[in-house]
């Protein structure tokens, strides 16, 4: 038997609009609260943290357009509908905050040149409420955060937020007890520094599934010992394995297996098998008798 042979099983993303919505509306309202008060009382620290929020509400909505669209039907077209819009919305949340990071990094080495008086208990109970805000909007996408990269943006930002507001409280108090002007510059760059931590491995598997890499959970050597465990299965090429979106995997291989009096069973055990094992979810595999290059053009090491 030489030709494609296609077994696909598909795994239904959860919906979070409801979880979106209430975040979204809860940032907004923060991040106008935050960013008053702390152009009021001339706060950096809060106006970075402001800045850090708003932010997170347009992530939240680009993650959640990209969230509706990964589950709108395929066409003839885009035969994989709009499913990598969600890696899309993971790569550019990650480029907006390292954009916000460096300009809050920037305006907090000019304030240590010049600092400024802050009112340090404005300053706790704003910062107080964005705790709250925050912890409660993470807590939206706890449940998703392993299986959506997405949704994990979504929940790194909105926990960093509420780290980082923790962070601007405890700074309050300082400045209370202290009196030292350069708390605030220094609270704005622990921000920064924060922003930086979380969303560096959002950047790199972002970037890493865009380039079609085989997602950070799945062991591609793993995958391939599996397939060549196969019964009858003597050989195996041109195998790939990238991510449709950031909750759907996709492989594809050439199988040599020269005794194929079963091969509707064998296609339908190994995908399920691929599926429970690897949470790969679309697979296409052909089976060959042979393993010779006049036959395969995909067979050579190395060929795409």
């Amino acid at each position: 038997m030489h030709g494609p042979t296609c077994d696909h099983h598909h795994q239904h993303p959860a919906t979070y609009n409801r979880a979106f919505a209430i975040g979204v509306a809860l940032n907004v309202g923060y991040v106008v609260l935050e960013a008053g008060y702390g152009f009021a009382v001339n706060s950096l620290s809060l106006l970075a943290d402001a800045g850090h929020n708003l932010s997170d509400v347009l992530g939240l909505l680009l993650a959640w357009g990209a969230h509706h669209l990964s589950q709108w039907k395929p066409t003839d077209r885009r035969t994989y509908g709009w499913r990598s819009s969600s890696i899309l919305a993971a790569l550019v949340n990650s480029c907006v905050l390292l954009a916000a990071v460096g300009a809050i990094g920037w305006e907090a080495i000019r304030r240590f040149a010049v600092p400024e008086a802050v009112p340090g208990d404005v300053v706790i109970w704003v910062a107080g409420a964005g705790v709250v805000v925050n912890t409660a909007t993470a807590l939206l996408f706890l449940k998703g955060r392993r299986h959506d990269l997405n949704i994990q943006g979504a929940f790194l930002h909105m926990a960093a937020d509420a780290g980082v507001s923790v962070a601007v409280v405890l700074g309050g108090w300082g400045m209370l007890a202290t009196g030292k002007l350069w708390i605030d510059p220094m609270l704005s760059l622990a921000v920064a520094v924060v922003i930086l931590w979380g969303t560096w491995g959002l950047l790199r598997d972002s970037t890493n599934l865009a380039l079609h890499a085989v997602p950070r959970t799945i062991d591609p050597n793993g995958v391939r010992q599996f397939l060549l465990e196969r019964p009858g299965v003597e050989a195996i090429h041109d195998l790939h394995i990238w991510a449709m979106s950031t909750t759907e995997t996709a492989l594809t291989a050439h199988l040599i297996r020269p005794d194929g009096d079963d091969n509707d069973r064998f296609l339908a055990e190994t995908s399920a098998e691929l599926f429970e094992r690897f949470g790969i979810d679309h697979t296409t595999l052909q089976l060959e008798r042979e393993l010779h290059a006049e036959l395969c053009r995909q067979a050579p090491e190395g060929t795409l």
